[in-house]
């Protein structure tokens, strides 16, 4: 699976309400945790991105997500994108529907084989 690939199955896996932690990477020794930027969140550290990532899915149903300007730029141990995403989901708990056009970017690194992100921004594309 290419770095394009990975990335489409994420999407693919928020839409279908499937674990998202996995496609996140840990840090190396050495090395500064992992971020993920959300909407209205910062996580820091795989433990605290799988933590929200799974609060999330258990908290939102019905995930619709549109890409609609995907590139990728992949090297051999690295990749990295931008996108413009429409997304929307069902709060669980009270059944409101909330619906954001979105810009998202990130950096991928291939480990063992697999691409994982290890980096991740979602911003609301809301003009000043």
């Amino acid at each position: 699976m290419d770095a394009r690939e990975q990335i489409e199955a994420y999407y693919d896996a928020l839409r279908g309400g499937e674990p998202l932690g996995p496609y996140f990477a840990a840090a190396d020794d050495g090395d500064d945790e992992p971020v993920k930027f959300g909407i209205s969140e910062r996580l820091v550290g795989a433990d605290a991105i799988r933590a929200g990532l799974r609060r999330q899915t258990e908290t939102t149903t019905d995930w619709a997500v549109t890409s609609r300007a995907l590139h990728v730029a992949e090297r051999d141990r690295h990749a990295w994108f931008s996108d413009d995403v429409s997304m929307a989901w069902t709060d669980a708990a009270t059944g409101d529907r909330r619906a954001f056009e979105t810009r998202w970017s990130g950096t991928l690194e291939r480990r063992a084989g697999e691409w994982r992100f290890v980096g991740m921004h979602v911003s609301t594309a809301d003009e000043l």
